[in-house]
């Protein structure tokens, strides 16, 4: 087996996490993995995987070699696919966060693979801030506003957003007719997992947003979360409106505040600017802009 190919075989037991496994996938004798990875350590001189009787994980090096393997072998398959013309191809990293891969990309996801059948997604949901190159992720897609960071940040979507409460805490607290009523009224609190800031209220008042901090019985980290203290009338939110289209409908939710609505949200995805995108990532870009323009417009009609 070349360097390359052990490469690739390297890159499939840390995803696996078994050399069975990998060595399956590869059409190889698990007895040939074992001896190439040890062939591998040896020449690198260091220890590269840690071998318990359940899972196979890499060490401090394996992890810092295998970031390189990736980037290498990426980097031979954009050249190849480059000249060839060939289909995009190999795994897709890519970092989501819950509700929008539930609302906007699972749905499209068997369109996705009949296009691309030879790309293999493996999707993971977090509301959290990535580093995208250290965790080998392709790219991540990311509601609301960024923060400054070396990533490209190309935007696909904007999301409308309304403020809601359910009829029963409206009937209870009553229903504001301008901002300044806030002050006699709760908000459940969407908190930054990473910062753990509060995200306030905001109101579009002319060509400015006005940002009101109101008093929080409860405060979530997390978007499901957020909507069920929402259903429940534990106070006022703002949201995104696909979120709560179908409360709306019946009457479950209650639009406030229109004439003062908060702000629309961009939708972005986040790449590294450090090294070019790969085929399967420029596919994926392509496909999702795609995907939020058409569920965009069926949200809007």
């Amino acid at each position: 087996m070349d360097r390359l190919d052990a490469m690739r075989l390297f890159v499939r037991i840390v995803e696996r996490s078994s050399f069975t496994l990998a060595a399956n996938d590869m059409e190889i004798p698990r007895s040939t993995a074992t001896k190439v990875i040890g062939e591998m350590e040896t020449r690198l001189r260091v220890r590269l995987l840690q071998r318990t009787t359940r899972v196979v994980r890499p060490t401090l090096d394996g992890e810092a070699f295998y970031q390189r393997c990736l980037r290498i072998l990426d980097d031979i398959e954009d050249a190849e696919g480059a000249f060839s013309g060939a289909q995009p191809t190999g795994l897709l990293r890519v970092e989501v966060q819950g509700t929008l891969a539930r609302h906007f990309l699972m749905p499209g996801l068997p369109a996705f693979f009949e296009r691309y059948p030879d790309i293999e997604l493996s999707m993971s949901e977090s509301d959290r801030w990535v580093d995208l190159v250290q965790e080998g992720v392709d790219c991540a897609l990311r509601y609301g506003r960024l923060r400054d960071s070396e990533l490209i940040a190309r935007q696909v979507a904007t999301l409308d957003r309304l403020t809601c409460a359910t009829p029963a805490y409206l009937k209870k607290y009553g229903v504001p007719k301008d901002i300044d009523d806030l002050s006699e009224h709760y908000a459940v609190g969407l908190r930054s997992i990473t910062s753990g800031v509060v995200t306030p209220l905001e109101f579009k008042a002319g060509a400015s947003v006005r940002t009101i901090s109101i008093p929080q019985r409860l405060t979530v980290t997390g978007t499901e979360s957020y909507l069920k203290g929402i259903r429940l009338g534990l106070g006022l939110a703002q949201v995104p409106r696909f979120h709560v289209e179908r409360e709306l409908a019946t009457g479950a939710l209650v639009e406030i505040l229109a004439d003062t609505p908060p702000p629309s949200a961009p939708v972005s995805v986040l790449y590294s600017r450090t090294r070019q995108l790969s085929p399967r990532v420029r596919a994926f870009l392509e496909w999702v802009t795609g995907e939020f323009a058409s569920k965009g417009k069926k949200l809007s009609e």
